[in-house]
């Protein structure tokens, strides 16, 4: 009799930057304090490039990308309380927190000074089977299908907490800024938050989407300034920008209410310029949002429901993974793409 086959699982894999390929790999218990889920689905993000393309100094490849993940546990290893075989879970971008540095004893969870990033500083999501840490998991909840809740523990649990944790008040003039990814989540959630929402984008294809979606105002920003049509609406207490393009959000700050503020959530590759007197007469700011902790991931799951949130998602087999990478990089996505495993 021939030695028993060890179980192995599919995984995309970078192997090294700007290369993935779709390889078999041995499926091991998790070790102790970790658990292993057998993954359903996988959002493709932007910030996926951190992996892809090599953009994080110390990461080791080969490394499996994705932080988008919804899966069930098929396996607890010892120590882990408070989860179960068979529940279906989230991982986000923050895989988890470590508990001990003076963030964490804070309860500052987001800014955990060892933070571990979910296919950075280990493997992701963009296979069948993943090992997480389970002050990283988050409960999905029975009303959402996999595939549209993993856009909701990156993309729309940034702009969820971007908006409830800002200093905007119900009836409050909003603006979301690019609508796309992020910001067509962040419309919705802006709407049923009760907020006045000016959806600001290029050209005026989306404006019956994002009118659709909850806007009630639409600023096409090459029909001219739209820091102007901001000021002509009253001025926004704030502006969720979204769009991967600094240049654009520059030239929004101007379209503030006194004691507005910016929320950045997309990552352009430029600075942010802003004259001085924008911010010092008015005193308006400028600040940025980092997702948020798994216990904000239920939030943000648990208002989806409550309010018939969904992300527009497209999904791909896990061997067409860098096919919908790169769909999404063109920004092709209509909105956001999601890898779904076989059954």
């Amino acid at each position: 009799m021939g030695a028993a086959t060890m179980a192995t699982f599919r995984a995309v894999q970078v192997n090294t930057p700007g290369k993935m390929e779709v390889v078999d790999r041995p499926l091991f218990d998790p070790p102790a304090g970790r658990v292993r889920l057998r993954v359903e689905a996988c959002g493709i993000c932007h910030t996926d490039s951190f992996t892809v393309d090599g953009l994080i100094p110390d990461i080791a490849f080969p490394r499996v990308p994705g932080h988008e993940v919804v899966g069930i546990i098929d396996a607890i290893g010892e120590g882990v309380s408070g989860w179960k075989i068979g529940q279906r879970v989230g991982v986000g971008f923050l895989a988890g927190h470590c508990g001990a540095c003076s963030p964490c004893r804070r309860g500052d969870f987001v800014n955990c000074s060892k933070q571990p990033i979910s296919g950075v500083h280990h493997d992701g999501g963009y296979a069948e089977s993943m090992i997480a840490i389970p002050s990283g998991l988050a409960a999905i909840p029975d009303e959402l299908g996999s595939a549209e809740a993993a856009p909701l523990l990156c993309a729309g649990l940034t702009t969820y907490n971007a908006l409830r944790h800002s200093s905007a008040y119900p009836g409050d003039l909003v603006a979301v800024q690019g609508i796309g990814g992020l910001g067509h989540l962040g419309v919705q959630f802006a709407a049923r938050m009760g907020f006045r929402v000016a959806a600001i984008a290029r050209g005026t294809e989306k404006e019956p989407l994002a009118r659709q979606l909850g806007a009630h105002h639409y600023i096409d920003t090459t029909a001219g300034d739209p820091a102007t049509a901001l000021e002509a609406l009253g001025g926004a207490k704030v502006i969720v920008a979204t769009a991967s393009d600094s240049k654009s959000m520059s030239d929004l700050i101007g379209g503030l209410a006194p004691r507005g503020r910016m929320i950045v959530a997309g990552t352009g590759s430029s600075p942010i310029e802003v004259p001085p007197a924008h911010l010092l007469f008015g005193s308006r700011g400028i600040e940025g949002t980092l997702t948020g902790s798994a216990i904000d991931n239920e939030d943000t799951l648990a208002f989806s429901v409550l309010q018939k949130i969904r992300p527009m998602i497209e999904t791909v087999p896990l061997e067409k993974a860098a096919d919908g990478y790169q769909r999404m990089l063109s920004n092709k996505a209509r909105f956001r793409m999601v890898i779904v495993m076989d059954k």
